[in-house]
């Protein structure tokens, strides 16, 4: 099995030529495309290799996956124009995945295999992006310092009561960005600046590190709450590190705004670029994603929530208990993304 090309920090005229290398001994189908799809991915999961893996066992294409970061990937997309040997466009978060549609290098795709598998919520409305898993954006706060109900919503994270108790990550994150950008879209502008603004009074620290490093600053009493993506603490929970799971063991996870809006959510998700070479094999493999074989191995591998109602979560992903999501249109993520930046920016939130 093959997961040729899979780099960080690449550069353009290389991984060209490596691409362009394998379509020369790629073979062909009998529907006239090779037996392989270009994925430019910005996902780095272990668990992707195993998709890799099981779909080309389950259709004897291969999966040659180059990796890079969101920006990286979309400036060389947009650079190789025409050329590109990109097929398929994968990233976290869909305000990444609306940035690729906004500069014209999607192209929209709508098949029934999609709409059957994918809800409404989590894919463009166009089809330039589906979705295939899903994360929550939970608050995570110090169990020692902090009763659930103080942090049953995002809100909470502005008032008084959590002044010089709260660590967050870059407002340049594009979880962050995306955040804003829902409240933006359910609340306005204003309430988004209020909001942000009262939270970056309420920093322990200027912003640092990972979603990860935020949960950990909790658990050692640095500061009581934070907001991160809800895998991170279950990788912790799971860790084989005894150190890792001491770290979960002090903090607990709530799923705000029950009671209103619902949770923020995001997805990882794909779309066929516009110059795809191989366009039947990415909306093979795009479908494959949304499927039930991908939705059992995917989800459970990497901890995120499967797309399908119909789809188990993992053990622990279940033992969380169910929760309310936002009702947004997916898009607002990246319509708004520009507002958000300015607000972050105007509010010192850096």
């Amino acid at each position: 099995m093959s997961f040729s090309i899979s780099r960080r920090g690449f550069a353009l005229g290389a991984s060209a030529l490596a691409l362009a290398a394998c379509n020369q001994n790629g073979g062909a189908s009998g529907d006239g495309e090779e037996n392989f799809v270009n994925v430019y991915t910005a996902r780095h999961y272990d668990a992707d290799r195993q998709l890799y893996a099981a779909f080309e066992e389950a259709t004897g294409v291969q999966v040659r996956a180059l990796t890079g970061n969101a920006e990286q990937l979309l400036e060389r997309i947009r650079a190789e124009g025409d050329a590109t040997e990109a097929d398929l466009f994968v990233s976290a978060d869909a305000g990444n995945l609306w940035r690729l549609k906004d500069a014209g290098l999607l192209q929209n795709v709508t098949t029934p295999t999609l709409e059957q598998n994918v809800p409404s919520n989590l894919r463009d409305p166009e089809g330039a992006y589906w979705g295939f898993t899903k994360r929550a954006r939970v608050i995570m706060y110090r169990k020692d310092a902090v009763r659930p109900e103080e942090v049953a919503t995002y809100d909470a994270l502005a008032t008084p009561r959590f002044r010089g108790q709260i660590v967050m990550r870059s407002s340049t994150n594009t979880y962050q960005l995306s955040t804003l950008a829902s409240r933006i879209e359910r609340h306005g502008a204003d309430n988004a600046r209020q909001w942000a603004a009262g939270v970056r009074a309420n920093f322990a620290r200027d912003p640092e590190g990972s979603d990860t490093d935020q949960i950990k600053a909790v658990a050692a009493g640095e500061a009581q709450a934070t907001v991160v993506n809800h895998y991170y603490f279950v990788r912790l929970m799971k860790s084989e590190d005894p150190a890792d799971r001491d770290v979960a063991s002090k903090v607990g996870l709530v799923f705000p705004d029950q009671t209103t809006g619902g949770t923020h959510v995001n997805i990882s998700g794909g779309g066929v670029t516009l110059h795809a070479k191989r366009r039947g094999r990415a909306i093979q493999f795009l479908e494959y994603l949304t499927g039930d074989a991908a939705q059992n191995l995917i989800a459970p591998a990497n901890t995120e929530f499967p797309i399908r109602p119909s789809i188990t979560p993992a053990p622990e992903l279940a033992a969380l208990g169910a929760f309310v999501e936002e009702s947004i249109p997916l898009d607002a993520l990246g319509r708004h993304q520009a507002e958000a930046t300015r607000i972050f920016e105007e509010v010192g939130w850096r």
